[in-house]
């Protein structure tokens, strides 16, 4: 994969490395049999900003309460936000497809690079979209991915935080998969 197309890629293994997830063996498998729910007292969802890039044509809304902008951004492509106690991470980033993929190949390149030994919960496959959640070493995860521009762009979002608080969490997900808006045609053209 080409630097910008693995973009998202490198920014999640780099969260998941830092929260000593990156290279541990073992398959872990998750339920609330063996996870007990831990939520410490959050902020609710609200002071609701959003990220629009007018390039790259991609919008989502991301709750201001809980999420902030991460101090050093790597790169103009794409945005990272943290939780403001820094265990969940929002990541959102489009990119050219220059190494031509298609959407089983990215998708196949994303389970492998992103998600291994991961117990997937939820993963729809549809024309030009797909999503993967699930659950890895006490890391909930939730990342959609859309080919647009006839599959010339890439346009990836996702969600990562501790399974123990995905009752907290799971919720501003979906509120946040409502505003997403993939990549378009920008007025400069795929």
């Amino acid at each position: 994969m080409p630097p910008r197309t693995s973009l998202l890629r490198n920014l999640i293994a780099s969260f998941l490395a830092a929260a000593g997830l990156a290279g541990i063996s073992g398959n872990v498998s998750l339920s609330s049999a063996n996870a007990a729910p831990i939520e410490p007292l959050h902020p609710a969802a609200s002071d609701w900003q959003t990220i629009a890039h007018d390039t790259l044509g991609f919008k989502i809304s991301y709750p201001g309460s809980v999420f902030q902008p991460a101090p050093e951004q790597p790169s103009s492509v794409g945005q990272v936000l943290v939780s403001r106690d820094g265990t969940a991470k929002l990541l959102i980033a489009a990119f050219d497809n220059e190494a031509d993929s298609s959407l089983a190949e990215y998708r196949a390149h994303v389970l492998e690079t992103s998600y291994p030994r991961a117990e997937i919960d939820y993963a729809p496959v549809r024309k030009s979209w797909f999503v993967l959640s699930g659950n890895r070493e006490g890391t909930t995860f939730y990342e959609r991915v859309s080919f647009t521009c006839q599959g010339r762009r890439i346009t990836s979002w996702a969600m990562l935080y501790p399974y123990a608080q995905r009752h907290y969490y799971d919720r501003i997900l979906e509120q946040i998969a409502r505003t997403f808006q993939p990549s378009r045609t920008a007025p400069s053209g795929c």
